[in-house]
């Protein structure tokens, strides 16, 4: 932590003269999934029944699947003790959202799970999100493994994060490892809310959690062109070479969702810009290219020999165009293109430096940096603190990081260049 920093005081059971005591197995023991309808409904009584704050989490298949679906949710309720629920036989599970609607929902880095539990009819109309809560108090390390060893003085074991969660059946080592994921998340909530407040921060979680709530509400957004974050991408020189790519990607992600395999599996993102970049004509000159020796890929040459002819027959006027710029120029550039407004960029970053530093925050949870750049580059007009903190709350920041910020901003933007 910084040199600065007030040290997070350790709430909940110390730790052991020997060290903290690793957490081995739930309380009760580990619960089998619950997998039909009159299961979850026993279960979904008992949560309804039960007390306080509800702890929740969520295992993906993430570099294994397609989709980001949700393949075990788990839940944890004073009263109720800890469900595993396997969702993939079930329609869905409103019904526990139902049950659970008027609790506060506890989760460790909220914004991966939302979007799949929303997919299940779970989400949220008060949460607490543990990781947030400690990139608030200033822990450095945010881990939930780190965090449940410094404060609640147990390790947890974390060597299943990267299993491949939709295989059936799960090993009961897997399903003692996603129980134990919520044994202890409302101790650590709870004791983590206690440094916030101690800090004089509640106030500033509880705004950040509403905004996590309100993105949770949300539809998810298409990015436009995904195949422009193909991993080498900036290699790839020239507008037939990127048609090229756009060719084979969209090729390589209907099979990967035919399949529910994720695209990588499929086809490596370094295959097909080795392939973009030499454009082979047949299927000798294709397999001796990195990443197309794998007998799958292999027997899929036709596919990506039609890919890449697709992509030689098109005429110029379909071929790929730079997108339309959003925003202002990456600030490497600035200092070309306008001195001015790099001088205002320098400016703006060191008060939100200095200030997150003076409260014990990572910069950028104090404000978003694309904020920043976008306050620098374009500011308004007539430079006030009212006209500043309309623009930052336009770009969506909540009334704490413009309580703490705004005032300075203003000040560095109307300092004469």
């Amino acid at each position: 932590m910084p040199a600065s920093a007030p040290e997070p005081e350790t709430v909940g059971p110390d730790p052991t003269p020997g060290g903290p005591v690793p957490l081995i197995a739930p309380r009760e023991g580990t619960p089998a999934p619950l997998e039909t309808p009159a299961e979850l409904a026993d279960a979904v009584a008992r949560f309804a029944a039960g007390t306080g704050p509800v702890a929740l989490d969520a295992e993906r298949a993430s570099g294994y699947r397609y989709s980001q679906r949700a393949y075990l949710v788990q839940l944890r309720r004073a009263g109720a003790g800890t469900v595993l629920i396997d969702p993939l036989p079930l329609a869905d599970l409103r019904s526990l959202d139902e049950a659970i609607a008027e609790a506060e929902w506890v989760l460790h880095a909220a914004s991966q799970d939302l979007p799949c539990l929303a997919e299940l009819g779970l989400r949220p109309r008060r949460l607490f999100d543990t990781e947030l809560a400690a990139r608030l108090a200033g822990f450095e390390r945010v881990g939930l493994a780190a965090l449940t060893e410094q404060l609640l003085g147990f390790t947890l074991e974390k060597h299943h994060s990267a299993a491949d969660w939709s295989s059936r059946p799960l090993p009961e080592s897997w399903l003692t490892y996603a129980a134990l994921d919520v044994e202890l998340l409302v101790e650590l909530r709870d004791a983590l809310a206690a440094e916030l407040e101690r800090q004089g921060k509640h106030e500033w979680a509880a705004e950040e959690f509403a905004a996590l709530v309100r993105w949770g509400a949300q539809p998810p957004r298409q990015r436009a062109d995904p195949w422009r974050r193909t991993s080498g991408i900036h290699r790839v020189r020239g507008a037939r070479a990127q048609a090229r790519v756009r060719s084979m990607w969209y090729a390589r992600d209907a099979i990967a969702a035919r399949r529910d395999s994720a695209p990588g599996r499929v086809l490596p993102d370094a295959a097909i810009i080795a392939a973009a970049e030499l454009d082979p004509k047949d299927e000798r000159t294709l397999l001796t290219l990195p990443g197309f020796g794998g007998r799958s890929v292999r027997r899929l040459a036709r596919t990506w020999l039609e890919a890449l002819n697709e992509a030689r027959q098109l005429p110029d006027t379909a071929l790929p165009v730079s997108p339309p710029v959003e925003g202002p120029p990456p600030p490497h550039r600035w200092a070309e293109r306008d001195p001015v407004a790099a001088a205002r960029l320098a400016r703006c970053r060191e008060v939100v430096t200095g200030i997150a530093a003076a409260h014990t925050l990572p910069p950028e949870n104090l404000i978003a940096p694309d904020s920043v750049r976008r306050l620098a580059w374009t500011p308004p007009e007539e430079i006030s603190i009212a006209t500043v903190a309309e623009v930052l709350r336009g770009y969506g920041a909540r009334e704490w990081q413009l309580a703490l910020l705004v005032a300075d901003l203003t000040a560095a933007l109307a300092e004469p260049a």
